[in-house]
């Protein structure tokens, strides 16, 4: 099965910018959105061959994810079972028979850490919500996970110690995720890759120059290790300040 996700930082805005056929061009089994900045109603696009499930933020124009897909699953649950994080509208889960499909999108600590505690409590309950669905079968997560892991995932890690994505606390928490039972799956299959990111801020042309961070991410429970067939960032993919990730699995 091949998936992706993808921070399309708007819909109506990357709707624009090509991304039907750049969704289309990928042909995956399940396609995730993060930062759809959309209410009910409102999308832009239809793909009348993929089932389509939304969860929106109570603020408008923010946050909201989406997850498109091939197979009717079993179940879908929007959010993680707390108002706190729900009404940003940050998570969909969709179930298969042989696996639950989790689309992520983190909040982000904001400029001085202002969030961070709103942010480490998203996380706590977020592996904690991961990890009830990890007891009953596969896991695999996907999304904007706003943290850059290792010195090897951002550009300028040196200068960007305890800001916001590169945290003590933000890698710390994902140190934990992991440490439940969760594999990196791009570190899994290109430990040393450098120089590869998902994200590059519109300023001073950070993305011609790839200064950029690895922040959108696959994972999947370690049930799942022996699936993993292929993981990728592309780089290649333009419309907003993020680019899709993908991962393929042999499930």
């Amino acid at each position: 099965m091949k998936f992706v996700s993808w921070n399309v930082n708007g819909l109506r805005a990357v709707a624009k910018k090509g991304f039907e056929d750049i969704f289309r061009s990928f042909d995956a089994d399940i396609f995730a959105i993060q930062e759809t900045k959309l209410q009910d109603g409102q999308s832009p696009i239809d793909f009348p061959d993929y089932h389509e499930y939304w969860s929106y933020a109570e603020k408008k124009g923010y946050s909201g994810t989406a997850v498109f897909s091939k197979q009717e699953p079993l179940s879908v649950t929007h959010g993680i079972g707390d108002s706190r994080f729900d009404i940003e509208g940050r998570n969909v889960t969709l179930e298969f028979p042989d696996f639950f499909f989790v689309d992520v999108y983190t909040p982000n600590a904001q400029h001085e850490l202002a969030r961070i505690d709103y942010r480490c409590a998203f996380e706590d309950t977020f592996r904690e919500y991961l990890g009830g669905l990890k007891a009953q079968k596969g896991v695999v997560v996907c999304g904007d996970m706003n943290v850059a892991h290792e010195p090897i995932d951002l550009a300028r890690p040196k200068e960007n110690v305890g800001n916001a994505g590169f945290s003590d606390e933000e890698r710390g928490k994902f140190d934990e995720l992991l440490q439940s039972g969760f594999i990196d799956t791009f570190r899994y299959k290109y430990p040393d890759t450098g120089d590869v990111y998902s994200w590059w801020s519109y300023r001073m042309k950070a993305r011609d120059r790839n200064v950029g961070w690895r922040i959108d991410y696959f994972l999947v429970s370690d049930s799942l290790e022996g699936a993993i067939v292929d993981a990728a960032i592309h780089g290649d993919v333009f419309g907003s300040d993020h680019c899709p990730v993908s991962l393929e699995l042999d499930i």
